[in-house]
């Protein structure tokens, strides 16, 4: 084991409660991607440019006990993580990444390598190894190197969920304009711009939302520009979603099957001309439907200064009391903040009122009352501990970091 508690000198972040601290649980030199619980005080995190798989037991960080050959150029990398203990009562671990073809960040030479797709792979960790992989989906890569997603989480009907944005595919090369992309003359799907939903064994699940064909019937969801957060409401199981709008348009999504997020003829509720807001397009008529089994739903919330929503995770603990019982925190790389979002009693809307009643924050100024935490760097991942806890994982200027939100 390795005590990484080194002093960097970083600030502690603060939340909004006065009844709350944070508290730095870990600190490492690598740049973070996603994390996951293996039991207390026992996570799994990843280091996205090297692509390694690293274990931190009590604050101490051992490994790696994966390493994976990984593209870097853009947003690629080691990307999403997600774990299950099967009925061996063993531990499989899904690893979603961009895998390169050599060695890592072979795309980003000056002779770049394609890299061989962006890729879902189970693994079963044994002796503090993850072994015996399995392909489970390979997706394109091209013409990224932006947009790849990176979520992995497994919904309350115990299928794996994968966030997968356009790869760039859009308003640049037509043959990656695809249908998933709005696209009404556009290429077949290939598996981008969407939520993806596969069994634990990588097979199709039956549930042929959009169609028999594969890969459409892997979809869940699409029109998605690119996502890093997904989640369900432990008391209605309902899907949520955070988007990456371009330089407008973040959004926050109820995402039911056959969700149509609008990508690229809707962002937020604006048309996008290339990637700058354009006029209102409130009720867009030239979307994409696959024969009437895919819905438009405009946006819960939106920024028009985007703030780049990351992870998102409904509160289900009791730890911090009935005031943010079930409540949806997002979390932001831009600022580093978190937002608490109540939701009404029906719980298929935001409970917003005063400014933010029109869904739109139509600047920084409007989140105020909306800010859970703040301070830390970017933030990638967040996560509720078997202990009740929220835990952050942040990408610092000087590397990783998990934070503990704790009571005083």
């Amino acid at each position: 084991m390795i005590n990484i508690f080194i002093n960097y000198g970083w600030a502690l972040p603060v939340t909004a409660n006065p009844r709350f601290s944070v508290e730095r649980i870990f600190i490492g030199h690598f740049e973070p991607s996603s994390m996951t619980f293996l039991a207390p005080d026992d996570i799994l995190v990843l280091d996205r440019d090297a692509g390694k798989v690293y274990r931190v037991t009590n604050g101490d960080l051992s490994g790696p006990i994966l390493d994976v050959n990984v593209g870097t150029e853009g947003y690629r990398g080691l990307l999403g993580v997600v774990v299950t203990a099967n009925e061996k009562e063993f531990t499989r671990v899904f690893l979603y990444y961009t895998e390169a073809r050599t060695h890592d960040g072979d795309d980003a030479t000056k002779k770049p390598t394609t890299p061989l797709g962006n890729r879902l792979f189970r693994y079963d960790l044994v002796d503090n190894k993850l072994i015996n992989p399995k392909l489970l989906l390979s997706l394109p890569t091209q013409p990224g190197p932006r947009h790849a997603g990176g979520v992995v989480a497994i919904g309350p009907d115990d299928n794996i969920y994968l966030t997968i944005g356009d790869l760039d595919g859009t308003f640049r090369y037509k043959q990656y304009e695809t249908m998933t992309q709005n696209y009404q003359n556009g290429a077949i799907p290939d598996g981008r711009s969407g939520i993806l939903v596969v069994s634990q064994d990588g097979k199709p699940t039956g549930k042929q939302i959009l169609g028999n064909s594969y890969p459409l019937n892997l979809y869940y969801a699409y029109g998605i520009r690119n996502s890093f957060g997904i989640d369900w409401d432990p008391l209605t199981k309902y899907l949520w979603d955070s988007e990456n709008g371009p330089n407008f348009g973040d959004e926050l999504n109820l995402v039911k099957a056959g969700f149509n997020s609008g990508w690229a003829g809707v962002q937020g509720y604006w048309k996008p001309n290339v990637e700058e807001m354009g006029l209102l397009n409130l009720n867009p008529s030239d979307l994409v439907s696959f024969n009437g089994h895919g819905t438009y739903s405009p946006p819960e919330f939106t920024w028009i200064n985007p703030v780049a929503p990351s992870a998102i995770k409904f509160l289900d603990s009791n730890i911090y009391g009935p005031q943010y019982r079930n409540d949806l925190l997002v979390g932001d790389a831009n600022y580093g903040n978190i937002y608490d979002f109540n939701l009404d009693d029906k719980r298929m809307n935001l409970d917003l009122s005063g400014k933010l009643s029109d869904k739109i924050a139509n600047d920084n100024g409007e989140l105020k009352d909306l800010i859970f935490a703040k301070g830390f760097g970017k933030v990638t991942d967040m996560e509720i501990g078997p202990d009740g806890y929220l835990y952050v994982l942040s990408s610092e200027d000087d590397g990783a970091a998990i934070y503990k939100i704790t009571e005083k």
